[in-house]
């Protein structure tokens, strides 16, 4: 890896104006291209201490080996530069969307003598216009044949065509009336021109128009008592009719619209687009990336735009696009957008309406396309074998690790520590065997502790259940444990019957952890199979806790890795360096969908314990106190804090409160500690509990509001 400071440009080199940067690597490759507003200040940001830089950033600057950069006017020139950069070097860290299949679309050859009508694959061709794209090329198929009634344009090949020039007999589409037959002459050049241009317009949304033409035309002939041409009419007005009923209605007034939606979790991105046109849904498509550089949403739409619009002009860009986030700055954005089109374009984010609904259904789309995505890859046979046999040869195993477990310490600021356990088979989830724990061995924030805890638990109940069932001497490991509802909060899906035993709670375990029934032959389950690999998220002294607790339980036939967060590197015990798999290894997929299925678990768990704790009160410890006087209290006073202050009388004179009641609420609001006072992050004002500051007590201390905004919190959770 090279040293950033060795390429670093001398100070003053660098210009103070709009510009596009490129990173190359020792091999003067491009890795990485940008732009910004202030070449200086941008790239002076790379060249800062690497432990300030995001992993994946500071993973860049340390392959590169130099950095070059070119000067623009605007801001707009510097994005159109650095879309065709892209496009030109395909950068390995930049963001590069990938169609999840070759969308068809609608084609007029509007640049040939006789335009035909088509359908299109792959890049765009200059002069023809296209319409969709669509999800299948039968869908195509269908409106055109129904629209080839009112609009008889070519569809025919070259070839066909001048065949049927050769010797004077249209094809059959020309016989039975769905193609104005301009290979024999029965329609000129400029008229097929013509008719071509009015099938775009109605493709374009424009219908409104040649449904009152024909129905005006339908009236005629019926009034000059034509009512043959009024029934050919009436039958393309049907056709049309049909044709557009295709498309629902979304959007009122005619709109013309790109709605784009995004959902990502840390590794992927997925990008659905609906296109609407004249208020109807006229296509849908959608891109997955891998999220190989740090990046926002806004500049995953920005990279969505640019590989949208990147070759598109004119009608191609809608007035309207409608996004969940937008790029900043947004300014040059939609400065380059109104170039495109030649006209000015909105680019906003929808907040109320009908577009504010269509745009939720876009979101789902794009959710459903991300999981979608994700599962296609798991569930490969293929790909998964591939995979297991990856991470069997980089860590040296003897075989393929058919099941594997992954452990993830979660906590908030040292509170509320747990950790999760979850089980890959066969390269696939196994939700049945997952598991979750407290961490009771000692408080606060230490997450090899933890780990080190964590496994010592959970082997040592593998060891005891081998022991409690005569394994140790017929060496037979084929039970299963009992089946736990995925993120539903402990004791949910324990086995109907299951109490928590004297081991479980000595354990610290969840009350799904505990013995369950037993099989359909009479074995009972046990806690679970051994894995034949430990992954724990984190890096070297993460791994070497792990192997610790294994060492001191005797086990060593179990291997061990863990896969540090963002660097994507593998850490095996007692080794200095980190074994590094390339980045399209299914193996390496395989390991960051596993822990990243732990750290979901395990911080699903922590916010479910947290939220918990939040809403409890001192009255909780109140032995005998029910929901119904709790309630009854806190209505009398209005809150916990004027009820600490009342006296016994005073408390006595709740409906259902005896003196001794009276004297235990005391006695236990006396001993609790009060919150620290809440502030009103958005007006800086203290709040009382009349505002609505969480009671806390001494064992479980609250968050006060005044700890940050709810996504300020969330970024301090591990």
């Amino acid at each position: 890896m090279a040293d950033p400071s060795s390429y670093r440009p001398r100070p003053g080199e660098i210009p103070d104006s709009p510009g596009v940067y490129r990173f190359r690597d020792e091999h003067r490759r491009v890795i990485y291209v940008g732009k910004a507003k202030s070449l200086r200040q941008r790239l002076a940001n790379y060249f800062q201490d690497l432990a300030n830089l995001h992993p994946r950033t500071r993973t860049m600057v340390t392959t590169a080996a130099s950095v070059e950069w070119t000067v623009v006017s605007t801001e707009v020139e510097a994005l159109q530069l650095e879309y065709s950069w892209i496009k030109e070097y395909d950068p390995r860290f930049n963001v590069k969307y990938r169609d999840d299949k070759s969308y068809p679309y609608l084609a007029v050859t509007m640049n040939e003598e006789f335009p035909r009508v088509q359908v299109m694959r792959g890049h765009k061709k200059k002069g023809v216009r296209y319409f969709g794209p669509y999800g299948h090329a039968w869908a195509i198929r269908d409106t055109v044949d129904l629209l080839l009634r009112v609009f008889p344009v070519r569809t025919c090949s070259a070839g066909v065509f001048k065949n049927a020039a050769r010797t004077g007999r249209p094809c059959l589409l020309g016989y039975i009336g769905k193609c104005s037959a301009p290979c024999v002459e029965r329609i000129s050049a400029e008229d097929h021109q013509e008719l071509a241009e009015e099938f775009c317009d109605f493709m374009a949304g424009r219908t409104g128009t040649y449904l009152r033409r024909l129905e005006r035309k339908m009236g005629e002939a019926a009034e000059d008592m034509e009512y043959e041409r009024a029934a050919r009419l009436r039958d393309d007005i049907g056709a049309l009719r049909k044709a557009m009923e295709k498309s629902a209605v979304v959007l009122a007034d005619a709109t013309d619209a790109d709605l784009i939606a995004v959902a990502e979790d840390e590794l992927e991105a997925a990008v659905q687009i609906f296109h609407v046109r004249g208020g109807r849904v006229r296509g849908q498509r959608g891109w997955v990336t891998d999220k190989v550089e740090e990046i926002t949403t806004g500049a995953l739409v920005e990279h969505a735009l640019q590989q949208l619009y990147g070759e598109e002009s004119g009608d191609a860009v809608p007035k309207e696009v409608l996004v969940p986030a937008l790029p900043d700055p947004v300014e040059p954005v939609q400065q380059w957008l109104t170039d495109r089109r030649g006209s000015g374009v909105s680019l906003r984010i929808p907040q109320r309406g009908d577009k504010k609904a269509l745009m939720e259904t876009v979101q789902r789309n794009a959710q459903q396309a991300l999981v979608l995505h994700k599962t296609k890859r798991a569930s490969d046979l293929t790909t998964r074998s591939r995979a297991l046999e990856e991470i069997a040869d980089a860590l040296d195993l003897d075989s393929a690790p058919l099941r594997i477990e992954c452990y993830d310490i979660s906590h908030l600021q040292g509170d509320d520590v747990v950790a999760s356990m979850v089980v890959f088979e066969d390269g696939l989830a196994r939700k049945s065997e997952y598991r979750r724990f407290q961490i009771k061995g000692f408080r606060g924030q230490d997450d090899v502790r933890s780990m080190h805890e964590v496994i010592t638990r959970r082997f040592r109940r593998y060891l005891a259940e081998k022991e409690r069932t005569g394994e140790w001497a017929d060496g037979e490991d084929d039970g299963v444990t009992t089946a736990t509802t995925d993120g539903e909060p402990p004791g949910h899906g324990a086995a109907p019957g299951h109490h928590a035993t004297p081991s479980d709670a000595a354990d610290g375990l969840a009350l799904t952890d505990g013995p369950a029934l037993k099989d359909d032959d009479g074995r009972p389950k046990r806690f679970a199979y051994p894995p034949q690999l430990v992954v724990v998220d984190g890096g070297q002294p993460q791994v070497a806790a792990a192997q610790r607790a294994l060492d001191e339980l005797g086990i060593d036939d179990i291997a061990v890795c863990g896969l540090a967060k963002r660097l994507e590197e593998v850490w095996l015990p007692r080794e200095d360096d980190p074994v590094v798999l390339p980045r399209t290894s299914e193996g390496l997929y395989l390991l960051q969908r596993v822990r990243d299925e732990a750290h979901r678990f395990a911080i699903t768990y922590q916010r479910t314990k947290r939220a918990k704790r939040f809403r409890s009160s001192p009255l909780d410890e109140v032995p005998g106190l029910g929901e119904t006087r709790k309630q009854a209290l806190i209505k009398h006073f209005g809150s916990v804090k004027k009820l600490r202050s009342a006296t016994i009388d005073q408390i006595c004179e709740v409906p259902g409160i005896g003196r001794k009641t009276a004297e235990t609420v005391a006695v236990a609001l006396a001993r609790a500690t009060p919150a620290a006072p809440a502030v009103n992050t958005a007006t800086g004002e203290i709040m009382d509990d009349e505002d609505g500051a969480p009671e806390t007590t001494a064992d479980a201390p609250g968050e006060p509001v005044s700890a940050g905004t709810p996504d300020e919190r969330r970024g301090q959770e591990r």
